[in-house]
């Protein structure tokens, strides 16, 4: 990505607080930060209905210019990189909301658009009853679908918990910040922090010197809701951040899970409740979220390697076909226009060959026009 493109997009995030969807409606229409930038003088000619306060963020910019030079120059001083919306990087599932950032910051080992990506939420005040649904859910999804990413929020109590499991368990794990990269909120989650950066990684949509204010955890939210296939909320009191980060799922259309608990339990009560509301539909295990995702493909794989039985993956294949299965053998989870690109093939033709391979049982379509080949 381009160097000014970066630092433009910066200053439309430092300069972009409190107008989410108006910048964003702005940025997409231009297609660029430069291009937003270009036209900073004339909003309404882009946008005629541009609100007033996003017409005034654009008449002094030196503050954020200058903020954003040094934001950057931070970031590649300190391994961070920045992911503006339009970078292939940029997680995919979370583009496609309305409220998506403009700008991320990540600093981590794991692919923010694996095929498979689930959020673990609840309660900062887990139970022992929580801690050993957290653990046994890892622990069986493991052995299900070996390849998941598992994110949270880093903080007190579930979150925590789901970091620490998938770590133990070998899986990556993302944590979303609600502060800047420079330091970490709380201190004492720095030693795993430090694991997930060899075995994951840590994400946030603010810049530096943003401190962990309270309305920066609800913001945090919707990233760990917008960047999975799925949400499951694990234990919650009647009103909580995890409750929040479940109903934002579902807002954007996508599945969402919590473990049932006894009645009158404290934290259970928000699970209970959203089950029975249909904000979330009940699981016990990882069998019932697998089955329940349509993910039965590993889970299928998985048993069959345990039994030493060998499986055709690709039967009767039309040369095209075999050289799309082949470029996918190589670089898993490509959008189709990468597709296109490394194939030489027309996105018309292309999406015939996708549809046919999918009929198939070869590859899986997932969100963001990304291609899975199913090994």
């Amino acid at each position: 990505m381009d160097q000014q493109e970066i630092i433009n997009t910066i200053i439309l995030t430092r300069i972009n607080y409190f107008n989410l969807a108006g910048m964003l409606e702005l940025y997409r229409r231009c297609g660029s930060a430069t291009e937003v930038m270009a036209h900073k003088n004339d909003i309404r000619a882009i946008i005629p209905h541009a609100s007033p306060k996003l017409i005034e963020a654009f008449k002094d910019t030196k503050e954020a210019t200058s903020r954003a030079v040094a934001e950057y120059e931070y970031d590649i001083a300190n391994g961070i990189t920045p992911l503006c919306l339009h970078d292939a990087r940029y997680p995919q599932r979370l583009k496609e909301c309305d409220d998506a950032p403009l700008m991320l910051f990540y600093k981590g080992t794991a692919d923010l658009n694996q095929a498979k990506i689930i959020s673990i939420v609840g309660t900062r005040h887990c139970t022992t009853y929580g801690q050993d649904l957290i653990r046994r859910f890892i622990q069986e999804l493991r052995q299900l679908c070996p390849q998941v990413l598992i994110v949270s929020g880093l903080a007190y109590g579930v979150d925590i918990r789901a970091h620490h499991y998938a770590l133990q368990n070998g899986y990556e794990t993302v944590g979303v910040l609600a502060h800047g990269m420079d330091y970490l909120y709380p201190p004492r989650h720095k030693p795993t922090a430090d694991k997930m950066l060899g075995q994951g990684g840590l994400l946030t949509e603010f810049l530096t010197n943003t401190n962990a204010d309270k309305v920066n955890f609800v913001r945090r939210n919707r990233i760990v809701a917008g960047i999975a296939d799925a949400t499951i909320l694990v234990e919650s009191a009647s009103h909580g951040g995890g409750l929040i980060t479940t109903k934002l799922a579902r807002d954007y259309n996508r599945d969402a899970f919590a473990f049932p608990g006894a009645i009158g339990a404290t934290y259970s009560e928000g699970c209970n409740n959203a089950i029975r509301d249909q904000l979330a539909s009940l699981i016990t295990n990882a069998h019932d979220f697998v089955k329940a995702m349509g993910w039965e493909d590993d889970m299928m794989l998985h048993e069959a390697y345990d039994k030493g039985i060998e499986r055709q993956l690709f039967p009767n294949l039309t040369p095209d076909e075999k050289k799309v299965v082949d470029t996918l053998s190589l670089t898993n989870d490509l959008q189709i226009n990468m597709l296109s690109v490394r194939n030489n093939i027309p996105i018309g033709n292309l999406t015939a060959i996708l549809f046919s391979l999918e009929m198939k049982g070869v590859v899986k379509p997932l969100p963001g026009g990304i291609y899975h080949l199913i090994k």
